[in-house]
């Protein structure tokens, strides 16, 4: 049976056709899963595309803000054709993908066919799950929610995060830390003050996603990193769902940490740019 490709611009319209598929493999599709439930609570514009065999999803891409690269959900090389040309034939202009391996790279390698044009990787990612966490015991401090008083901070070292880890200074910090703050869904390793910082993105099918590690030059290597999310961590576990984070595989030293205190590798992923 030919493979359908479906466009849509409502993030609730995904998540109901695609409900089945997202949830089947919750850790692989948190990223997405977790981001289309942010849209249809907080409407950001969008662009969405499902792939069906049959009555059966088997695919989705979403691309949302509209100037930020496409992430694909795991798909077979032949549903990944059909989503480029559907995606091409629409005279989309894609600025990147993002997702697994395997399926970044036929969606990259199948997109520069179409389009003529380069496709350059620029970051490889590893999920990463904790079943056990090894918490150290010998690191100065404590784990604390963010109150309203850190918000200055907050925002200051967000900015940091993303300037460190894409190279861009992010446009909507304040907006994201306004978000989440309230939420408690940002957190601190604070020793005689604030030393360190993570986030949680709210449960989604039952997975807990650890994000925004960030500790300042000045604090690190005296383990603040591994305190915090390992304590944070251990808490999601506690409290009954998985956790799961990404790591950027350039960078040897938090991969490192994050193994020794109980995460094991899940799949790779690799982010490419459109030229």
């Amino acid at each position: 049976m030919a493979i359908e490709v479906s466009f849509s611009d409502n993030a609730g319209w995904v998540l109901d056709k695609a409900k089945v598929f997202l949830s089947s493999k919750p850790v692989h599709h948190n990223v997405i899963l977790t981001l289309l439930h942010a849209r249809v609570e907080s409407f950001k514009p969008g662009r969405y595309w499902v792939a069906t065999d049959g009555k059966a999803v088997v695919g989705v891409v979403f691309q949302s803000p509209l100037n930020f690269q496409a992430l694909v959900t795991p798909m077979e090389p032949n549903i990944v054709h059909s989503v480029v040309d559907a995606i091409s034939d629409a005279k989309v202009r894609l600025p990147g993908v993002g997702g697994d391996a395997t399926t970044a790279a036929h969606f990259a390698g199948q997109w520069a066919e179409r389009q003529k044009s380069a496709v350059v990787p620029f970051m490889g990612q590893r999920i990463y799950e904790v079943d056990k966490v090894k918490v150290p015991t010998e690191v100065e401090g404590h784990l604390r929610k963010a109150v309203l008083d850190d918000r200055k901070l907050f925002i200051d070292w967000v900015r940091r995060f993303y300037a460190d880890t894409t190279g861009v200074r992010e446009s909507e910090t304040e907006n994201l830390v306004d978000e989440r703050l309230p939420a408690g869904q940002l957190w601190l390793w604070d020793s005689a003050g604030p030393v360190s910082m993570a986030g949680l993105t709210p449960p989604v099918e039952g997975v807990v996603r650890v994000q925004l590690v960030y500790t300042p030059p000045e604090n690190r290597s005296k383990g603040y990193a591994s305190a915090c999310v390992a304590s944070l961590s251990k808490q999601v576990r506690d409290e009954g769902h998985r956790c799961i984070l990404y790591t950027d595989l350039g960078n040897p030293i938090s991969n490192s940490v994050y193994r020794r205190i109980g995460y094991n590798v899940v799949v790779e992923g690799i982010r490419y740019r459109f030229e």
